[in-house]
């Protein structure tokens, strides 16, 4: 109780020479003013708590490290340091807008990991695996000119100059290693899909 008629320079005195106390006597005498202010310029609960939290994370480090210039005036410095830090809050959701989570928002809608998981890894390497097996099974042109298409992403014409035969030809050979592949896939009962 007798912290209670202390002026403000003597707790912040009493705190920088150990008494933990007195710190907890100046938030309790000044709470509701600062957290007004901060709650006045964010209009938001949560991040006023935060703010008046970062506040007098300042304070502390400002009155321990001893770099506080005594001046009987420790409101109207904590006023600037949570007006500072409500300017700063508003300067970073400038450059990347803040939005709270609500049921028709969530920031888990907008985020992807698309690369695979264990199980998607071996999925997709049994595929390819099956993939090699069904193409070892078709006739040689036909392979040859499925090869050259899907992997080396030739040209028609360029697959009919490398092999010597007519760009119909060509067509002919991919249009049945595609009916044969599928021939295939329904034989064996595969699935190719990750």
């Amino acid at each position: 109780m007798a912290n209670l008629v202390l002026p403000d320079a003597v707790l912040v005195k009493n705190y920088i020479s150990g008494d933990e106390s007195a710190l907890a006597s100046l938030i309790e005498r000044h709470q509701s003013k600062i957290f007004g202010f901060i709650y006045s310029k964010v209009n938001d609960r949560d991040l006023s708590d935060d703010i008046f939290q970062d506040t007098f994370i300042k304070v502390i480090k400002t009155l321990k490290s001893q770099s506080y210039n005594e001046e009987g005036k420790f409101l109207p410095w904590v006023m600037r340091i949570a007006h500072n830090l409500v300017v700063d809050h508003y300067r970073k959701a400038k450059k990347m807008p803040y939005q709270r989570e609500t049921e028709e928002f969530s920031i888990f809608n907008y985020m992807t990991d698309n690369s695979l998981n264990i199980e998607g890894q071996m999925i997709s390497e049994q595929v390819e695996n099956d993939i090699v097996k069904l193409l070892n099974e078709l006739p040689d042109d036909q392979k040859e000119v499925l090869m050259m298409r899907m992997y080396q992403d030739l040209s028609f014409k360029e697959i009919a100059d490398l092999t010597g035969v007519s760009i119909n030809t060509a067509l002919g050979r991919m249009r049945y290693a595609v009916i044969n592949l599928r021939k295939l896939i329904e034989k064996n009962q595969i699935i190719l899909t990750n």
